[in-house]
C-alpha cells in the first residue's frame, strides 16, 4: 500500500527535480522511530509529533503539509459495552496501535490522564485494525485510533463500535527534510510538490497519500503539539 501511494509521487519529483528518490521503509513504527532519530533518511513523511521529535533529536525540517483536514485520536468502545464517558475507562485495559501513535495512542493516552483524571492499563495491539479487533473481541474496553482508519474497516467492525470522544485538532502529517539537504535541493523538493497540485495527474498521485490540499509547512505549525506534554506518554 505504501509504495502504491508513494512510487507514483517520487517518479514524479524526479521528473520535475532531476534528483533521484530511493524509497526506503521500516517493518513498524518503533524501528522507523529508531531510523529517524539516527537521521536515517533524507527526507520523510511522519506524524507531526514524530515531526517534532525528529527536529528535536536531527533538526528535520517541515516543507509541506496537507491544509485541507486536521488529525485528531478517537476513542472507541463496544458499542453495545455499557460504557458512554471516558472516565467509566478507568483501570481498565485500552487497546492502541503503537505507544507513540500521535492521535491514536499520545493524545487519546494524554487526554485519560489530563483531561479525565484516570488511569488505564495501555495494550499495544501493533495496528489501527488489530486496537479496534480488541475492542469486539472483548479483549479491551476501548481502543485508540483516528477517524481515516476507522472509516476504513470493514462495515462488521464499524457496527460494533461507537465513539466515544474526539481529542484536540492539528495540523497532519507533513513531509520533512535533514538538514544535511541542501536549502536548494530542500525548496526544489518543495516546489515540485506543490505544482503537483496544480495538473489532474499530479494531484491524483497526491490524493492517494493523502493530500487533499498541500500547503507550506514550517516548525510554528506542530507548536501546540510542545503545549500539550506529550512528551510524558512518550515510550
Amino acid at each position: 500500500r505504501l509504495a502504491s501511494a508513494w512510487i507514483p509521487i517520487l517518479e514524479e519529483l524526479e521528473r520535475r527535480t532531476g534528483h533521484r528518490f530511493v524509497m526506503s521503509g521500516t517493518p513498524d513504527i518503533p524501528a522507523f522511530e529508531d531510523a529517524f532519530r539516527r537521521g536515517a533518511f533524507d527526507f520523510a513523511y511522519m506524524n507531526p509529533y514524530h515531526a517534532v521529535m525528529a527536529h528535536d533529536h536531527q533538526g528535520y525540517l517541515p516543507l509541506l503539509r496537507d491544509g485541507g483536514r486536521q488529525l485528531f485520536g478517537i476513542l472507541v468502545v463496544a458499542r453495545d459495552g455499557g460504557i458512554d464517558d471516558p472516565a467509566q475507562l478507568a483501570g481498565k485495559q485500552v487497546a492502541f496501535p503503537a505507544p507513540n501513535a500521535l492521535g491514536a495512542s499520545l493524545m487519546i493516552r494524554s487526554d485519560l490522564a489530563q483531561r479525565f483524571g484516570i488511569d488505564c492499563v495501555p495494550v499495544y495491539a501493533a495496528t489501527h485494525s488489530s486496537a479496534y479487533l480488541n475492542v469486539l473481541l472483548g479483549r479491551s474496553a476501548a481502543a485508540g485510533g483516528v477517524m481515516a482508519t476507522f472509516t476504513a474497516q470493514p462495515e462488521t467492525v464499524r457496527n460494533g463500535l461507537r465513539i466515544i470522544h474526539e481529542t484536540q485538532r492539528v495540523p497532519p502529517h507533513p513531509v520533512v527534510a535533514h538538514p544535511r539537504v541542501s536549502e536548494e535541493v530542500r525548496e526544489e523538493v518543495r516546489r515540485a510538490f506543490l505544482d503537483m497540485a496544480h495538473d489532474a495527474e499530479g494531484q491524483a498521485a497526491l490524493d492517494r497519500v493523502p493530500f487533499r490540499e498541500i500547503v507550506t509547512a514550517t516548525m510554528e505549525d506542530y507548536q501546540p503539539l510542545r503545549d500539550m506534554n506529550l512528551e510524558r506518554f512518550v515510550e
